[in-house]
């Protein structure tokens, strides 16, 4: 029997298969944005080979930060934007008073540190819930490559539209709806994020510990866990510790005042 290679007609060019089509790993700082399995929910979607390696080319692999490491301070010099590989993000701003006010959870897949943009400096911390990694992307270094790269400056601006829909929705949850309501929300958007990520959308743990939960919400810690206590009872949820099951996803999207479709 003749082999495969005698087989081929001489000069025949064979089509190589991408690195990337064999490579998942998202948290080897080796691998490329082309290769990065999270790469459709980053800044690289919509990009062609050519221009995924010019972005490649300023990207800073991060060293993995144990839980409870910043990212970056509130008042720092604004230097990057970030893009989380693996683990799980908290960003904080600090009262008058010492206390801590939670304003946003970062999941893999999704870019962060973009509230320094305006005034050059963060206007909050941000803390790793888990042992995590991240990509750093010098913002200057970005700015001048999305003014070559159409595609990218539009994925950009869509990204800082998006955070600025997220920043509204917080708001309007916050203040307008009852403490059961924005858990469900909260625990909706968890799910739909996870979706995203090819990730159990009905099962999943909860990065933020109740009391931080209370402070992202604008309730308290005791409101927290009695309105995870009255789903479970419900058979909405089911709750062990920071692991959520949820049971009844229309009954949840109910509560949380949210359509179907939606």
């Amino acid at each position: 029997m003749k082999s495969v290679a005698k087989s081929i007609p001489s000069g025949t060019v064979l089509a190589k298969e991408p690195a990337y089509a064999t490579r998942t790993c998202h948290t080897n700082p080796s691998i490329s944005c082309g290769e990065c399995r999270l790469g459709e929910l980053c800044l690289p979607i919509a990009l062609d080979a050519v221009e995924i390696t010019r972005l490649d080319e300023i990207v800073k692999r991060g060293r993995a930060l144990n839980k409870g490491e910043y990212l970056y301070r509130e008042g720092e010099e604004f230097k990057s934007i970030y893009a989380i590989r693996a683990g799980s993000f908290k960003t904080f701003k600090t009262t008058q008073d010492g206390t801590e006010q939670v304003t946003g959870l970062y999941l893999p897949g999704e870019i962060m540190g973009m509230d320094g943009i305006s005034s050059n400096r963060h206007g909050s911390s941000a803390i790793a819930l888990e042992t995590g990694s991240y990509c750093e992307i010098p913002f200057h270094q970005l700015e001048d490559l999305s003014a070559r790269i159409p595609s990218l400056q539009g994925r950009f601006f869509r990204l800082m539209g998006q955070e600025i829909v997220k920043d509204q929705q917080m708001l309007t949850l916050v203040s307008s709806n009852a403490a059961e309501e924005r858990v469900a929300a909260l625990l909706l958007s968890i799910s739909s994020r996870n979706h995203r990520r090819k990730l159990s959308s009905t099962q999943f743990r909860l990065p933020m510990t109740r009391a931080d939960i209370g402070s992202y919400l604008g309730v308290t810690l005791e409101t927290v866990s009695r309105v995870f206590s009255r789903l479970q009872k419900q058979q909405i949820v089911k709750v062990d510790n920071k692991e959520i099951q949820v049971l009844d996803m229309s009954a949840l999207r109910r509560i949380a005042k949210l359509n179907e479709s939606a």
